[in-house]
């Protein structure tokens, strides 16, 4: 790699293994004992008995309306994770209109709760399409001569990274890897460096703008290569388990490859809780098996967390299948689900683990994205192109190539439009990433956000932020409506904390005259 980067100075990369091939990397990878540490005596948290009890002698029953509104009250008052019998009621539930509209303004409640009026944004950034793995509905799997792979060098990293922070004005990423050793934990490492070292100039202002959090989307790894990666600032940690159900699983993953090891990637976020990369995603690919098996597995995912590390998922994220080059599975599925189905999984998540963060990405319509706005959404992603080198090929328009990316996204809404659309509906947007920077993660905001005291802190910071990007990249009209937001949001601050006004106001006036990156 050249001349020795800092991440190398910072980190230990010489406990990174290495490989010698696709061949050699599938063969010895996956770290048996780090495994067996958190299945004690074999046992896996994934109780699929009782997942399939709490679906048809609880889901699938009518439910007293008072048990429903007693769990409801559970959620909001405690902020704790449920039950997964508490959730398998909230699923036969949400068959009931009425009781499906308790719940959606109880979701609402509870993410104003722990979240305010924020919204957050970042962008999807995809560094390479090699993957060693041939799961059955990827773009990117192992074979697919449809697709077109390469591994961005740190050169067109930065040409991405002049575009998403110069162009568009995003300062949060997920950075998105395939499995392969080309792109090994020394390769994120680095392209976390590059990202966070490259300064642009904002276009309106000239201000001095970047890249400020960078979380991972990448395929588990061991303990020692976590610590690596928490060396050099890595924000979450991302690793979808696509399907719970481990027979399924085992079928959409072929058992040669290092992702067909359910109990590796089941138990990655116990390892990453012990490398001390404490926030993590949870994610599940909805679509390819019963969505109610798979909720209620993550329920019990969350809660083994909390029963090991006191910390629950930072995240949760619902994708949905998606056509993709290559694979028929995305049209094929039995258990595609629609609009509304997609509604209930959100709303009866956002109550079963109501302190978590829940990720909406671009795979939606805008239709999707806006109907489940309100009802407990926190992270969503605008102006995303998922094809390698997207952003520099085709920095001025929303295209996609169906051979360049993993799957095909449903809302091309730039950052612009979808500011002004959240501020038109009285929701602020946040590209606020002090928590990282400040030691808030993992166990320390997790109490912080159950008592709703984070919710109210970063509503400042996210003020702070807002007016940047406004100043730095909004056009006339999405600046008209957040300067109109701005007030309302300041006004709500001066209430709440009047001691401490005075100094927002110093630094929100700072900001006003072109300083940057000031935060609480």
């Amino acid at each position: 790699m050249g001349v020795e980067s800092e991440f190398q100075k910072m980190a230990d990369v010489s406990k990174i293994r290495k490989f010698k091939d696709a061949a050699d990397y599938t063969k010895r990878f996956v770290v048996q004992e780090e495994i067996d540490k958190y299945l004690p005596g074999g046992r896996h948290f994934i109780d699929e008995a009782e997942i399939n009890r709490c679906i048809t002698d609880v889901a699938e029953k009518p439910v007293d309306p008072a048990r429903v509104r007693e769990i409801i009250a559970k959620s909001e008052s405690t902020c704790e994770t449920l039950l997964p019998e508490e959730t398998a009621v909230l699923m036969s539930a949400s068959s009931d209109p009425a009781l499906f509209e308790e719940m959606c303004a109880a979701a609402g409640r509870i993410k104003k709760k722990v979240y305010d009026n924020r919204i957050v944004v970042f962008a999807p950034l995809y560094m390479s399409n090699l993957c060693v793995n041939g799961c059955r509905y990827c773009g990117f799997r192992e074979g697919n001569d449809q697709q077109k792979r390469r591994v961005l060098t740190m050169d067109e990293l930065k040409e991405e990274i002049d575009v998403l922070a110069g162009r568009i004005g995003h300062k949060r990423l997920i950075a998105v890897y395939g499995e392969h050793p080309t792109t090994s934990t020394e390769y994120i490492a680095e392209t976390i460096e590059t990202c966070y070292n490259r300064q642009v100039k904002a276009p309106k202002t000239g201000a001095p703008v970047g890249i400020r959090r960078v979380n991972v989307n990448a395929a588990p790894l061991p303990v020692e290569d976590l610590k690596v990666l928490k060396s050099v600032g890595i924000g979450t940690f991302q690793v979808f388990q696509e399907t719970y159900n481990r027979k399924l699983y085992e079928s959409m993953h072929p058992s040669w490859s290092v992702k067909g090891n359910y109990d590796w990637r089941t138990t990655c976020f116990h390892r990453c809780m012990e490398a001390g990369v404490d926030d993590v995603g949870l994610g599940v690919l909805y679509g390819l098996c019963d969505w109610r098996f798979e909720l209620l597995a993550t329920v019990m995912h969350a809660r083994d967390l909390e029963r090991w590390f006191n910390i629950g998922p930072h995240t949760l994220s619902f994708p949905r299948l998606e056509p993709a080059s290559g694979t028929k599975v995305p049209e094929e599925s039995p258990w595609l689900i629609d609009d509304d189905t997609f509604a209930k999984i959100v709303v009866i998540a956002r109550l079963s683990v109501p302190y978590t963060g829940i990720i909406i990405t671009a795979r939606e319509s805008p239709e999707s994205r806006n109907r489940i706005l309100g009802c407990g959404m926190t992270q969503l992603d605008c102006s995303s192109n998922i094809a390698i080198k997207g952003y520099s090929d085709f920095a001025d328009e929303a295209h996609q190539e169906k051979d360049r990316q993993q799957f095909m996204l449903g809302d091309n809404r730039s950052i612009d439009e979808m500011v002004r659309y959240l501020a038109s509906r009285g929701t602020i947007t946040s590209f606020c990433t002090a928590g990282y920077r400040c030691g808030r993660t993992g166990g320390c905001i997790m109490d912080a956000l159950k008592t709703g005291r984070e919710g109210k802190f970063c509503k400042i910071n996210a003020v702070l932020t807002f007016r940047e990007w406004l100043d730095d990249f909004a056009s006339d009209e999405t600046r008209r409506i957040g300067d109109a937001l701005i007030e309302k949001e300041l006004a709500e601050i001066r209430e709440w904390v009047p001691k401490f006004y005075p100094s927002v106001i110093k630094q929100y006036e700072a900001t006003c005259r072109g300083e940057r990156d000031l935060f609480f």
